[in-house]
């Protein structure tokens, strides 16, 4: 165990070096969206670059992995929208259902599993990521303006999702990185060493970026007097939230996983075990910034993202050394 809490305690340890950064105003909160960015359109795509053109394309292209991982989170979102709709609306129920449903793989996941378990866990990982940018965010956010607009509302919901993921650089660079590969393309050396320095950055800045996020959602929640900060969320809002995406998500995909390989299905235990572990990461904190955009309840949602980080760093421990 104190192994894997050499691996992991840096990882949470830059999390919430990050929050207490901009909790504490060392980090002004207006720059806090241009680390996000940086993160996200300069370093993070880099490092998904370089893992999409060494990782062996079986693995980035493995449709019974796919397979697996899409049924578990549509399980996950139609348990909690048929749970939550009623009592809080189509718009709030499909957020919760995003935030129990998409753990933080790219900015956490990739570079703590390749940490953990070595390169070749950066294949299972990232075909989650892509699962879930393409498909549970999109169907989430496509169900949550059925409250608003009904069946046209969402199909027009559906279409800005999709443009949006056409305008996120993850996918596009993963694609890339295996095109590179499967074409035999090598890099001007020169190109090669930019991309390998900002793929450097990505996992240190994108952990305290993290932080800083989950404290920015916060402190704006208080400042803008939104309907959600008037009172304390009430932990019945969310707690079951946390408890499925830290348990009920990682024991669907195991669970969906093994019955696939009793059947014959060719699942290898070590791809199995990394996407179980994808599974069980918190709450990717970009769904906050989606559930502000959105009108959702953005103070339960940043809660449930930060409970969820917290208790991550025991329950994803553990679930490390249950699967090793």
């Amino acid at each position: 165990m104190l192994a894997i809490l050499s691996v992991t305690f840096p990882f949470f340890a830059l999390i919430l070096a990050g929050y207490v950064a901009a909790r504490r105003r060392m980090l002004p909160l207006d720059a806090i969206p241009g680390l996000n960015g940086f993160v996200l359109f300069f370093a993070l795509p880099c490092m998904l670059f370089r893992f999409g053109a060494s990782t062996p394309l079986a693995l980035l292209l493995d449709p019974v992995l796919a397979a697996v991982y899409t049924v578990c989170a549509l399980v996950l979102v139609v348990g909690v929208v048929v749970a939550d709709r009623r009592r809080l609306g189509w718009n709030d129920a499909a957020f919760g259902a995003l935030v129990a449903a998409f753990p933080n793989s790219g900015f956490m996941g990739v570079p703590l599993l390749v940490a953990l378990l070595g390169a070749s866990a950066a294949g299972p990982v990232m075909l989650t990521l892509v699962v879930d940018l393409l498909l549970t965010t999109s169907l989430c956010v496509a169900l949550s303006r059925l409250d608003a607009a009904g069946a046209a509302g969402a199909r027009q919901a559906l279409a800005r999702a999709l443009q949006g993921v056409a305008r996120n650089p993850m996918p596009w660079a993963i694609v890339l990185g295996m095109a590179c590969q499967g074409f035999g393309v090598r890099l001007w050396q020169p190109l090669d060493a930019t991309i390998a320095l900002l793929a450097a950055a990505a996992s240190p800045v994108a952990l305290f970026t993290i932080g800083a996020v989950l404290a920015r959602s916060q402190m704006l929640a208080l400042r803008h007097h939104d309907h959600d900060a008037h009172r304390p969320v009430p932990w019945r809002e969310v707690l079951p939230v946390v408890v499925l995406k830290l348990f009920a998500h990682p024991l669907l995909v195991w669970g969906a996983g093994m019955g696939a390989m009793a059947l014959g299905l060719p699942i290898t235990p070590f791809a199995l075990s990394a996407m179980v572990l994808a599974a069980a990461l918190p709450s990717a904190s970009n769904v906050s910034l989606l559930a502000e955009r959105f009108g959702a309840n953005n103070g339960r949602i940043a809660r449930i993202i930060l409970w969820s980080t917290a208790a991550a760093f025991f329950t994803f421990s553990a679930a490390v050394a249950l699967l090793r």
